[in-house]
């Protein structure tokens, strides 16, 4: 594990190469099979509605109707999450040549929505459990096998990938700190030296 500030990290974040292909997965991670959607922050809940409007124009109408009847989101106080649709497809997705894409993101794109996405989904393949103290871990999944293969073709590193979606989450100081301990030569060395004890490599 490796300690940066008061957030754990699974090793496997820092030595994995990763960069999404589209053309391959078409938009996986937005349709994977199963009972809940992306988890969303007690917070993001009144940022999708705010920006909602500007998104739905993307949208099927099927995905509209089934929104209009049960809502894009379920759960509870510190547990919700998107809705799916059929328990695969979030509420929120469109497709664009057989890709699977987020409406929100779309929106945020096109400088109609002041909301990118869920962090959730900003940050995947990292994923966050909190037990105590933030964790981080990788999720390794069979429809990423491609996005593994362009990463270590073009040599990008996984947290150099989320960079955006980690300097959102943890603020920029932190993520200069990561970035080092990736690409630094002697990282362990090197990151020890540089950051003393709020950072640390722990067993």
């Amino acid at each position: 594990m490796i300690l940066i500030e008061n957030i754990l990290l699974e090793e496997e974040i820092t030595e994995t190469s990763f960069s999404c292909d589209l053309n391959k997965c078409k938009g996986a991670c937005c349709t994977f099979p199963g009972k809940y959607g992306a988890p969303l922050k007690d917070d993001e809940i009144n940022m999708l509605y705010d920006n909602f409007d500007n998104a739905k124009q993307f949208l099927s109408k099927k995905s509209l109707d089934y929104i209009d009847k049960h809502g894009f989101y379920e759960g509870s106080k510190e547990n919700y999450s998107t809705m799916c649709i059929d328990k695969k497809d979030c509420v929120f997705v469109y497709y664009e040549n057989s890709v699977a894409k987020c409406a929100i993101e779309k929106a945020y794109n096109l400088g109609l929505s002041s909301f990118r996405k869920p962090i959730s989904c900003h940050l995947f393949p990292i994923r966050v459990s909190s037990s105590g103290r933030n964790y981080l871990y990788f999720q390794n999944i069979p429809e990423c096998k491609p996005a593994l293969k362009k990463g270590r073709s073009e040599k990008v590193e996984l947290v150099n990938f989320s960079k955006d979606a980690l300097i959102r989450a943890y603020g920029e100081k932190w993520y200069n700190c990561i970035s080092k301990y990736v690409n630094e030569d002697g990282k362990h060395k090197s990151l020890s030296f540089m950051y003393g004890a709020v950072n640390e490599t722990v067993a």
